[in-house]
């Protein structure tokens, strides 16, 4: 191992061991807000060295490939995925670490060395290179130093992007009038789990449609405030925006198909042991009955499949086809096992169903063979060096080794009705009313 590495990771080891318990009574509240501050810089140093070995990684991977012949187009496919997984961050965060370092190292020397000597977080130096980033190399250098200036100490995050605009503006206007024109490719509509069985759905516009769907639905709420509506101004926008968008009241069940997976005692005997809600996540026994109740008092078509389970582990039935690609049901069944992409730390939606061990080489169409994946990091296990291959375990378990020779392991999670603690001692199902491992997958369809 060689010195540097072995420095770090002594350092690492006896700072840990200071966090383990208080520390000492003689220790000052000065001294301890000293101390959060020199921790704070050492974590932006931290930060330095990790942007300056990222690097380091990118370039001699890059000149690996150009002498084994590798094409063009493939140089570097991976990188930014194996960058995440030693950071335990996705690889759409990976790739962002990669690109901030490369900004970083090559062209943003002012911000480097501020990170380098703990005055400038990682964050900030993010938002410096992503307001930059529409420069030359020259210009892009010369706001960096203005923004590394004496006169940004104390700066917010909100008073630094003003002043990254408004110097990029000066040094080149129509980059900027450019830039914020293709922005308007990157629209689109998330959402994301909340407390609560709540979700949070936003939308990237233009600003312009973006300040007018606001300012509608805000009319809309102050115009039924005046009316007399007791609800509060939060309250009627969102309600007048699911209205705006389904075409239905917000209280009337929606009429699109979702699914729930949950156990037989949960819908039948009044269980407690939580449910799975597709592209949310865990929810309340009670909320998912209730849900099936009201869709019922709806008059909405309802359908139940049901999916057996080993009563040991919980890993559902395998099946099994001789198709090249993974059939609609056999896919729906992997979904239903991984919820999420199967790389560790990516919680990505899954978009493919990929072969564990790739049918070029041999591998079957199975359920011990597939996996759900991303579009990203099915495109990662691609490049040259991944191997991944399926291992034996309680639950489904995906070993994955990178070219620099690390592996990493995926387990499925657990289903409704199995814990981590049922799976690792091996216990049978929980006393109640049905002992079967029993799963109902329940959706509902269109009216």
């Amino acid at each position: 191992m060689f010195d540097l590495l072995a420095k770090v990771r002594a350092d690492r080891e006896l700072l840990a061991t200071r966090a383990d318990g208080p520390l000492p009574a003689r220790v000052g509240e000065g001294e301890l807000i000293e101390l959060i501050r020199e921790l704070e810089d050492l974590k932006s140093t931290a930060a330095a060295l990790q942007a300056r070995a990222s690097v380091e990684f990118a370039d001699r991977r890059r000149e690996a490939e150009e002498a084994a012949r590798v094409p063009a187009r493939q140089r570097g496919r991976g990188v930014g995925a194996e960058v995440a997984l030693a950071r335990r961050e996705s690889p759409t965060r990976g790739g962002r670490h990669l690109g901030l370092a490369k900004a970083l190292v090559d062209e943003l020397g002012s911000s480097f060395a501020a990170l380098r000597e703990g005055s400038l977080s990682e964050w900030r130096a993010t938002l410096i290179a992503r307001e930059t980033a529409c420069l030359t190399r020259g210009d892009r250098a010369e706001v960096d130093r203005h923004l590394n200036g004496p006169e940004s100490v104390g700066w917010g995050d909100r008073r630094l992007v003003a002043e990254a605009r408004r110097l990029v503006y000066r040094i080149d206007p129509h980059g900027l009038i450019d830039r914020a024109r293709r922005a308007a490719a990157d629209r689109h509509v998330s959402v994301r789990p909340a407390p609560d069985t709540m979700v949070r759905f936003s939308a990237l516009l233009p600003v312009a449609d973006g300040v007018a769907c606001y300012a509608a639905l805000k009319q809309t709420a102050e115009s039924a405030r005046s009316q007399g509506d007791d609800r509060s101004r939060g309250q009627v926008m969102a309600d007048a925006m699911v209205e705006r968008l389904t075409g239905r009241h917000p209280h009337v069940g929606p009429d699109v198909a979702v699914k729930l997976v949950l156990t037989d005692r949960t819908l039948f005997a009044g269980d407690a042991e939580p449910a799975h809600l597709e592209g949310y996540d865990t929810v309340p026994a009670q909320w998912a009955r209730d849900l099936i109740t009201h869709a019922a008092n709806q008059a909405v078509g309802l359908w139940f499949q049901q999916l057996y389970t080993h009563p040991g582990t919980g890993a559902l039935v395998a099946q099994t086809s001789r198709s090249r690609t993974a059939p609609a049901g056999l896919a729906d069944f992997i979904a239903t096992r991984d919820r999420t992409c199967r790389t560790p730390y990516c919680d990505a939606p899954i978009r493919h169903i990929d072969h564990v061990h790739a049918v070029a080489t041999g591998g079957p169409t199975t359920t011990e063979n597939t996996q759900g994946l991303c579009e990203a990091c099915n495109y990662a296990k691609q490049a040259p060096g991944w191997v991944a291959r399926a291992g034996p375990g309680p639950r489904h378990t995906v070993t994955t080794r990178t070219p620099t020779g690390h592996h990493h392991r995926s387990t499925a999670p657990p289903l409704p009705g199995h814990d981590v603690e049922d799976v690792a001692t091996g216990d049978g199902p929980r006393a109640g009313p049905s002992a079967g491992r029993g799963w109902l997958t329940l959706a509902r369809s269109s009216r």
